[in-house]
């Protein structure tokens, strides 16, 4: 089972967050993140949308830690002086992959992490449509089986199939959609 690091920019948006976890709770990869990956996207987050109250981000924080027990890496911190990365704010990233020894990490900010970099680690930068298109390769039934979970748990609004599968494309997942829209009447 893959073990992937999931990076800021991958938790932030809250439609994105909820798919990748709920893969993970179902076991389809492992997950994990850093208390510092948490507080960058928590942080953004509410920055970026004053309306949004700390409370609420604190208790999917809560439910994340709780339903993901093992996913917070911890002994990351010494290894990032170590390490160099064009943005050196991302070294935390990376050396939170070492630790945990995901084999991935997830994000849309393929340029920070340059494969000649991260082979010496024996890791790589995918974006999350090439991280669910693997996932989609080893278990196709349950991507399809979470997709149709996650768009019934939305209420607020609720989603027919087509709907989802376009909040999910927003979500710059079009090879997934693509797959996924071969069974919309199953999701």
């Amino acid at each position: 089972m893959i073990k992937a690091v999931l990076d800021a920019c991958v938790l932030y948006p809250d439609p994105l967050r909820n798919f990748l976890l709920r893969l993970a709770f179902e076991k389809a990869f492992f997950s994990f993140w850093s208390g510092e990956i948490r507080n960058e996207w928590t942080r953004s987050l509410l920055r970026n949308c004053p309306k949004l109250k700390r409370e609420k981000l604190e208790r999917t924080c809560r439910k994340m830690d709780f339903h993901f027990p093992n996913a917070t890496v911890r002994g990351y911190e010494s290894l990032v002086p170590t390490l160099q990365l064009p943005d050196l704010n991302d070294r935390h990233v990376l050396a939170t992959a070492i630790q945990a020894k995901a084999e991935v990490i997830v994000t849309f900010n393929l340029h920070d992490f340059p494969k000649s970099i991260l082979q010496c680690y024996e890791v790589e930068a995918i974006p999350p449509d090439k991280m669910v298109m693997r996932l989609i390769r080893e278990a196709p039934i349950l991507v399809r089986q979470v997709a149709k979970s996650h768009r019934m748990s939305l209420t607020r609004p609720s989603f027919s199939p087509s709907e989802y599968l376009v909040m999910l494309e927003r979500q710059r997942l079009p090879k997934t959609v693509a797959f996924l829209r071969e069974y919309e009447s199953e999701v």
